[in-house]
């Protein structure tokens, strides 16, 4: 399964913010619409993430105020990320490795959508789960031993 799967079940929906936007508004826009990532956009190109990681250690270090800080201040101005043609098995450990909740996908300098590391589980149960119910099948359709004795030979 690749990257390109989870975003077309996803859909286009993506949600931004520009660098300069005030710390205060991006977060008020990850709470209203229950997100827990902005892709960072600056003159067409993506230039960084802010989640919710980044907010909780910005409040932590600013003694619990949000401050009048900019997004660019706060964000992660190098996210990993990865291509729509990146195969899930290559993500996951990505993900892990780096503790990434959120990652863009790329298409050479555009960006395509975010994937979250509920998405890639979420695609990943689900193909477990069809793979599940083929082989339950196909078990309960197996030939008992006896009809298959029964069977002509040359058949």
């Amino acid at each position: 399964m690749k990257v390109s799967d989870i975003l077309r079940v996803k859909g286009g929906t993506l949600y931004t913010v520009a660098p300069d936007h005030a710390l205060t508004q991006a977060v008020e826009t990850m709470s209203q619409l229950d997100i827990g990532s902005l892709a960072v956009m600056e003159h067409g190109e993506l230039v960084g993430m802010l989640t919710f990681r980044e907010v909780i250690q910005h409040i932590a270090k600013n003694g619990g105020q949000i401050g009048n800080y900019s997004v660019r201040k706060v964000m992660d101005d190098h996210p990993m990320s990865c291509t729509p043609e990146t195969e899930l098995e290559q993500v996951r450990p990505m993900m892990l490795e780096r503790h990434t909740r959120y990652m863009p996908v790329m298409d050479n300098r555009m960006l395509m959508g975010v994937i979250s590391f509920y998405d890639v589980a979420k695609a990943v149960v689900e193909a477990q789960s069809f793979e599940n119910k083929m082989l339950k099948a196909y078990i309960r359709d197996w030939p008992s031993e006896e009809s298959a004795a029964q069977q002509p030979s040359g058949a």
